[in-house]
């Protein structure tokens, strides 16, 4: 789910959260109900919160050894700063 979720940022109303569900082989009408009764609503709040006191305000967000990595989003960049991470000075 959630790479279809990531797939599709532009695409999250109940009708399409219900279409990627049934992709996935879960019951539509269970889907559909757990919407209606916001069984989740809770859970994805908190988590949002938590995002944000992390300083998380998108994705993809990479945390590298507790530190917020806010550099180019390019393998050759992301493997730099693993290894400068991994062989401090």
């Amino acid at each position: 789910m959630h790479d279809l979720l990531f797939e599709h940022q532009d695409a999250l109303e109940d009708e399409n959260l219900i279409a990627y569900a049934t992709t996935l082989g879960i019951d539509p009408q269970w889907s559909a109900a757990a919407l209606e009764q916001g069984l989740f609503r809770e859970r994805v709040r908190e988590d949002v919160a938590s995002g944000g006191r992390s300083g998380v305000n998108g994705t993809p967000t990479f945390y590298i050894n507790g530190a917020r990595y806010d550099g180019l989003l390019h393998p050759t960049a992301l493997l730099e700063a693993l290894v400068d991470a991994a062989n401090p000075e």
